[in-house]
């Protein structure tokens, strides 16, 4: 992962961090390989312990207000420990992908 992408993705984290309880943030796909192309997202995986649809907006605000500020567009996915460890997402290709290939910020 690049400096510069690695820096975007902690100032998000931090800026979640002041609202919502964080169990895991990782960052996967292209930007985490190191292989994006300058206009390429930034897929950002984030665990929270509860989500409702008021703080799914919020996370999704603030990833929207980083991104633009850094000139990227910043894609979350946003799941609850208790859907990853007890439901089908926990054998999802997608969160697997995650597990592996993912670079925790």
């Amino acid at each position: 992962m690049q400096d510069k992408d690695r820096g975007v993705a902690l100032e998000l984290k931090n800026r979640l961090a002041v609202f919502v309880q964080l169990v895991d943030f990782s960052v996967f796909g292209s930007r985490s390989r190191g292989d994006a192309m300058e206009d390429s997202d930034m897929d950002v995986f984030i665990e929270v312990e509860t989500l409702d649809k008021d703080l799914k907006e919020r996370v999704q605000d603030a990833a929207w207000e980083v991104g633009f500020e850094n000139f990227m567009v910043i894609s979350p996915l946003i799941f609850t420990r208790d859907e990853l460890e007890n439901s089908p997402l926990r054998s999802s290709p997608i969160v697997r992908v995650i597990k592996e290939e993912g670079a925790q910020i």
